[in-house]
């Protein structure tokens, strides 16, 4: 059996796995520095406490188990061996026939020193359990002060970035402020906070249809949100949220949802990486300069699909894609048969924005809003989650959501940093 080394265990990497579980060819390891998966496009309402964060991850081992020749290593890929075929890890090393790199995106500051160190990130389920924990902890002490100034910067939220986890997160915080805020907060009755969202295009949602884009805008502003469109956040200074058109917005709350880049392994040529650190790979996936090391997802850039010249987006189904494609080439390669090219089929895009307020753009030009596109949205992330168990979970959640107007995950639970070693 030959050996493939996947590094990351997200939308790319699991599917690829998966999809070779059983494979008499070959035996797969896959890496990651946490020992889950989750589900990156519903980590905002974990955030929010709409959904608790085992309803959106799984245990790759659990994953893994009935497959004889799947395996996961805990750890963090610190080097790149080319000459040994080897990995360094944080823990060890691994040697490889085939390397995969499959790790996706981090958030990306654009070198906002200031914005890094203070703003609540919306990547990883650690950010979301943190941004639920903040978020709650200044409602309490937004009742307990007696500044009205302070007060209004701890109900002030701005959040950085218009696309689908911006508009998805300010549309769940309005909804929450006219209704469950009410009632778990009745000394905050009267109270004066805003929620901002803003964007540096001149749309929100800009890759969408402009039918999409206009009514999202007109379904945010519905729900109280400032919009701020052409303008970006360029510092965060003493509860200051700083916009590049001069205007100053004070809070204590700045949650960037804009701009990602792909991170720079050692080891791996430096004219193997493009736009965004992206790494360049050719139509089969394989990395620019290199035999045997592939790339799919975030971390891909391929420019030689022909409908995608500039390369692919970053979103979840081209990397569901290009995993399961990548699986398909190896199991060939394994049987003697030349590998096919890959080629993105956009299955179409959509995001949320409250309670029956959604937009969808489906191929080749079909377009929904409000309930029918509310539901979609539901139902295409319930098929999506990776097994029956977070389904019903999710499933039981948003059911009592939606008719309760309500839900009881708000329990700040973090741990006790003293007692730590």
């Amino acid at each position: 059996m030959k050996d493939i080394i996947i590094i990351g265990g997200g939308f790319a990497g699991i599917n690829l796995a998966r999809s070779l579980g059983g494979n008499k060819h070959y035996r797969v390891t896959l890496v990651d520095k946490n020992n889950y998966n989750f589900f990156p496009p519903l980590i905002y309402q974990v955030a929010t406490a709409f959904l608790e964060p085992s309803s959106i991850s799984y245990p790759f081992r659990k994953l893994f188990r009935h497959k004889h020749n799947l395996f996961f290593r805990l750890g963090e890929l610190k080097k790149v061996v080319l000459e040994e075929n080897k990995v360094v890890l944080s823990n060890g090393e691994l040697h490889y026939d085939y390397l995969v790199f499959a790790t996706g995106a981090e958030t990306n500051y654009f070198g906002l020193q200031n914005v890094k160190k203070h703003a609540i990130p919306m990547k990883t389920l650690h950010d979301a359990i943190d941004m639920r924990n903040r978020l709650l902890q200044q409602m309490e002490q937004a009742i307990i002060t007696q500044d009205e100034e302070e007060r209004r910067k701890l109900l002030t939220i701005v959040i950085a970035g218009g696309g689908p986890t911006g508009v998805e997160v300010s549309g769940m915080l309005a909804e929450m402020g006219r209704s469950i805020l009410q009632k778990d907060y009745p000394e905050l009755k009267g109270a004066y906070g805003e929620i901002y969202l803003v964007d540096g295009s001149e749309a929100l949602l800009s890759p969408m249809s402009e039918k999409s884009q206009r009514n999202t805008l007109e379904a945010v502003r519905k729900l109280g949100v400032k919009t701020r469109l052409n303008t970006r956040v360029k510092d965060y200074v003493d509860d200051m949220a700083i916009l590049d058109s001069g205007e100053s917005i004070p809070t204590k709350s700045l949650i960037w949802a804009t701009g990602i880049t792909a991170r720079v392994f050692d080891g791996i040529p430096a004219d193997s990486y493009g736009r965004g650190k992206r790494m360049l790979t050719d139509a089969f996936n394989q990395v620019q300069g290199t035999t045997n090391i592939y790339a799919i997802g975030d971390t891909c850039l391929q420019t030689t699909d022909a409908k995608f010249p500039n390369g692919h987006p970053q979103v979840a189904q081209v990397a569901i894609q290009q995993g399961k494609h990548l699986a398909r080439n190896f199991k060939a390669m394994a049987a003697g048969r030349p590998p096919a090219p890959f080629a993105y089929h956009d299955k179409g895009s959509m995001a949320i924005i409250g309670r029956n307020k959604a937009v969808a753009d489906l191929p080749p030009s079909l377009h929904f809003k409000g309930f029918i596109a509310f539901f979609l949205w539901l139902f295409v992330h319930l098929m999506s989650l990776i097994n029956y168990r977070n389904r019903l979970k999710t499933l039981y959640n948003w059911t009592v959501a939606y008719f309760s107007r309500d839900q009881s995950l708000r329990m700040i639970i973090r741990p006790d940093e003293e007692n730590l070693t």
